[in-house]
């Protein structure tokens, strides 16, 4: 959905700005007070660190889907009645039951309570939460020049930290714990704030960096100066796919590849995309292979969704965005026929919601429609393990997160059903997907921080949250 919309070459900014001055004028942002939560000591609040905090055994819950069929029952890996997860040292160290707490542990109680790995949003623009609700009478066309690219050349620094930190918020919040965000071209400072804001919030996040061709070294310099040193942050390089910019394409390629990264576009969102043949593009630039992550891939024909098996190719899918912009619907059966791996998305400000659980239900409910076919893929299971381990697979981080499987990164979800739209029990792993919403995320674990307890984020004052974005949406209104 995010093409580039701002024809100045604005990433070419603020030459002589060095990493210690950015940080320093980035770390005088306003930010929000730590506020004490029983049982804890991971101090949520500010940059993460290495370590994983207090050791955590959750004990007792009453299902665990790990995702590891070798560890439980079924493509999810279930546990059921009383199942303990033991968290140490950032990782999963043990599941099973009757597990022993370390010495100083912190003991929480799970019982009546399921658990599950942390979700994996596969493609988000935080920066557009300054334009939630905005153009919604329009197509993606329409919303790309009447909102994204009219706004993003006015937000400064300071305001990108606070509406970046305010959805990368949300999205904690509501169980997502790694976000892989395609960020448009910025110049060095703004870089700077939107990496700060990622980090503050305490979530694992991948910066798919955009840039103009003209200002192509910035990428390498943000990644060495700002995500190289966060234990949570990792890089992929986002280019534009098209015949049309295929020269450019293949520049941003070789970077991709010189650095050891993935290459992040977006392909085929609609049909009108066609005319540019990006598909192709990718093919003849050497791009088309299991470093390739396809945003959207809505209008892929039967011979480029057998390439995309062929090749590896991984696809993050969009299904509220594509319904908002009149897109269309992914043919998300036949990928899956082909063996494409594929996670889930939110997109940004034309998903207007962080959550994950409303994702899934559209990602299942659309092809229901469509096919008239209540087995069609992705079924339940097959839709869970997309937005955990199914995701962390595309971004090549399975061996990391995704799955409960020990010596993993402990990134965790506990959920409480027990809540007026959840209860009562009936089919857990079904509710998630079709009952589940964010309140109902209680607890959410991110390398073993506590980051949200007892419904609320850990150390965050969230009404100041909210009025700092507030205030950088009046100044956006004040540029217009």
């Amino acid at each position: 959905m995010a093409r580039e919309q701002d024809p100045a070459p604005y990433g070419m900014t603020s030459p002589r700005i060095g990493r210690r001055t950015v940080l320093a004028g980035i770390g005088g942002l306003p930010l929000a007070a730590a506020a004490g939560v029983p049982e804890s000591d991971d101090r949520a609040v500010g940059p993460a660190t290495p370590g994983g905090g207090r050791a955590t055994l959750l004990r007792g819950a009453d299902l665990v889907l790990t995702m590891d069929p070798g560890l439980g029952e079924g493509p999810l890996g279930a546990l059921e009645d009383g199942v303990d997860l033991l968290l140490r040292d950032g990782t999963i160290a043990a599941v099973g039951r009757r597990l022993e707490a370390p010495p100083g542990a912190r003991v929480l109680e799970t019982g009546g309570r399921i658990v599950l790995p942390g979700f994996v949003d596969l493609h988000n623009h935080l920066w557009q939460s300054s334009i939630r609700g905005g153009c919604a009478d329009r197509d993606l066309s329409g919303w790309l020049s009447g909102c994204n690219g009219h706004v993003l050349s006015k937000i400064g620094p300071r305001d990108m930290y606070r509406f970046v930190r305010l959805a990368a918020l949300d999205a904690l919040g509501a169980g997502v714990t790694t976000v892989v965000d395609w960020v448009h071209p910025l110049p060095y400072d703004t870089a700077a704030a939107y990496v700060r804001a990622l980090d503050d919030a305490g979530v694992r996040f991948v910066y798919a960096a955009a840039q103009h061709a003209a200002a192509r070294e910035l990428v390498p310099r943000v990644k060495k100066d700002f995500l190289d040193p966060l234990p949570l942050a990792s890089a992929q390089v986002s280019a534009q796919a098209g015949m049309s910019v295929r020269a450019e394409l293949r520049q941003f390629h070789e970077l991709a590849r010189e650095l050891g990264v993935m290459l992040n576009c977006h392909v085929l969102e609609c049909r009108a995309d066609r005319a540019d043949d990006p598909v192709r593009a990718l093919r003849e630039v050497g791009a088309f292979g299991p470093d390739l992550l396809m945003n959207h891939a809505v209008h892929l024909d039967d011979r480029e969704i057998a390439l995309t098996g062929e090749h590896d190719v991984r696809v993050a899918h969009c299904p509220l965005s594509n319904m908002r912009l009149a897109s269309g619907i992914a043919p998300l059966p036949a990928l899956h026929r082909h063996g494409v791996r594929a996670g889930l998305g939110h997109d940004g400000g034309t998903n207007d919601t962080s959550d994950m659980f409303n994702l899934m239900k559209a990602a299942v409910g659309l092809q229901r429609a469509r096919h008239e076919d209540a087995g069609v893929h992705p079924t339940i299971p097959a839709v869970l393990r997309m937005a955990t381990l199914g995701g962390a697979e595309c971004i090549g981080m399975a061996d990391r997160v995704g799955s409960l499987t020990p010596g993993k990164r402990a990134d965790v979800v506990v959920l409480d059903p027990g809540a007026l739209n959840f209860a009562p029990r009936f089919d857990w792993t079904s509710q998630i997907v079709l009952n589940g919403q964010p309140p109902n995320v209680s607890e959410v674990f991110v390398d073993g921080r506590l980051r949200k307890a007892r419904g609320e984020l850990v150390g965050v004052d969230t009404a100041r949250v909210v009025r700092e974005a507030e205030r950088a949406a009046a100044n956006l209104r004040a540029a217009a």
